[in-house]
C-alpha cells in the first residue's frame, strides 16, 4: 500500500478517563468512560470518536460511488453506532451497525449502493473479518 496521509494523534493521561490531541492540534478532547460502563460521562469516548470517522468514511465512499453512476445522494447521511462489549474469546470486541438513509431514492438502488460501499470504505477493509457490521438502510426497520 502506498500511504496518502497519515494521522497522528496522542493519549495522555489515564486512558479511557484521560486526553487525546492530534499532532496538528486541530482535535484535542477529554475523554471519559461511559456511565453504561460504570464511569462519570461528560466527555467524549473512543467509540464515539471511532464512531464518527467510519460514518465520515463510509459516507465518502458512498458519494465517490454514487458519483460514478449518477445517483442523487443529496439530503443523504450514515450513522454509525459503535457497541463495546465483553467477547466470547475473552477481552472486549466491537459491533458496528451503520444506517445509510438517501431519501427520495429507491431502496434497492441504496442497498446496492451500501454493499458496494462497504467493500471500498477503508475503516470496512480495516475491520472486515474482526468486528460485526451490520449495514442497514433508513426505512427497513432496520434503522
Amino acid at each position: 500500500m502506498r500511504v496518502l496521509y497519515t494521522a497522528q494523534a496522542r493519549a495522555t493521561g489515564e486512558g479511557r478517563e484521560g486526553h487525546v490531541a492530534t499532532s496538528d492540534g486541530i482535535l484535542a478532547l477529554d475523554l471519559a468512560v461511559p456511565k453504561e460502563m460504570g464511569g462519570e460521562g461528560g466527555a467524549t469516548n473512543p467509540e464515539q470518536l471511532f464512531a464518527a470517522g467510519y460514518a465520515a468514511c463510509f459516507h465518502s465512499a458512498l458519494r465517490r460511488l454514487a458519483g460514478r453512476t449518477g445517483v442523487d445522494l443529496a439530503g443523504s447521511s450514515v450513522s454509525a453506532q459503535v457497541g463495546i462489549g465483553r467477547a466470547d474469546t475473552g477481552g472486549f470486541g466491537l459491533a458496528v451497525t451503520l444506517t445509510v438513509d438517501v431519501p427520495g431514492v429507491d431502496r434497492d438502488v441504496v442497498r446496492e449502493l451500501t454493499a458496494k460501499a462497504h467493500e471500498l470504505c477503508p475503516y470496512s477493509n480495516a475491520v472486515r473479518g474482526n468486528v460485526e457490521v451490520t449495514l442497514a438502510v433508513a426505512g427497513d426497520g432496520q434503522g
